[in-house]
């Protein structure tokens, strides 16, 4: 073993990988944990979740998404404007009405497995008397 202490750099600099590249390597992974972190955060709300959960079906409407999750019209709204902001959600016009749909089919998966995992949590929860 060599005297001197192992540094983040040693690793790159043996592999003949240049240190600015380890660097923004694990400036990328911190990014991609940091961006990860306020998808799921957006999810561990009820009604954003039942919103991004009807998406997934297909593009809906204010109202459409209002009847689907129970929730007030205003509150759907500042949800969807956090979504959309939070690039997950994606609008368009027909009309005078505006349309949402989810940006990507990623989102749908996660949340399918989401409530996947709820399903096998309560299929093992202990009977009530």
């Amino acid at each position: 073993m060599s005297a001197h202490a192992h540094g983040p750099y040693d690793d790159a600099m043996s592999s003949g990988t240049d240190p600015a590249d380890a660097h923004r390597s694990q400036q990328r992974a911190e990014a991609r944990l940091d961006v990860a972190a306020s998808v799921l955060a957006l999810l561990a709300d009820r009604t954003r979740l039942a919103l991004l959960e009807r998406l997934g079906r297909g593009e809906a409407d204010v109202t459409t998404l209002t009847g689907a999750t129970g929730a007030a019209r205003p509150s759907v709204s500042q949800h969807l404007a956090k979504l959309r902001l939070a690039g997950l959600v994606t609008t368009r016009k027909d009309g005078r009405r505006v349309v949402y749909s989810l940006r990507h089919g990623h989102l749908r998966r996660l949340v399918d497995e989401a409530l996947n995992v709820a399903d096998h949590q309560i299929a093992h929860l202990p009977p009530h008397d």
